[in-house]
């Protein structure tokens, strides 16, 4: 799981390269984590054409559902789409905290660390 704190008002498409940085897939046998999976699955916020040219370039399909305003029509799985729900319920869990939901620090790394912290508390 990789964590990216972006600004308040900022769109969050902006952190999709630092944030595809960080995160690594675990392999099914021995040997190093790749850092490209097959596939990303994304809300509507990550549509539009520098996100999926990113993905493209690097090699990963992009499982993104398209605005109504967009002309060109793209297939998507709708099946690894619906698996999208458990990074929501993730978000959802992580905001039973209230100290994450209601932002009371003001720096951003002191912020970071305490997801960090709910995130490693709901691990084990």
């Amino acid at each position: 799981m990789a964590l990216v704190l972006t600004a308040g008002e900022r769109n969050e498409r902006t952190a999709l390269p630092e944030l595809m940085s960080h995160g690594a897939v675990k392999r099914s046998g021995p040997g190093r984590p790749k850092l490209r999976p097959r596939a990303v699955v994304d809300d509507r916020g990550y549509t539009g054409k520098p996100s999926r040219d990113y993905l493209r370039r690097r090699g990963i399909s992009a499982v993104i559902p398209q605005l109504k305003t967009e002309r060109t029509l793209r297939l998507m799985d709708t099946a690894l789409y619906r698996e999208r729900n458990v990074a929501e319920r993730l978000v959802g869990r992580l905001k039973e905290y209230r100290r994450i939901a209601t932002r009371y620090d003001k720096l951003a790394a002191s912020y970071l660390a305490f997801v960090q912290l709910g995130a490693i508390r709901m691990w084990f």
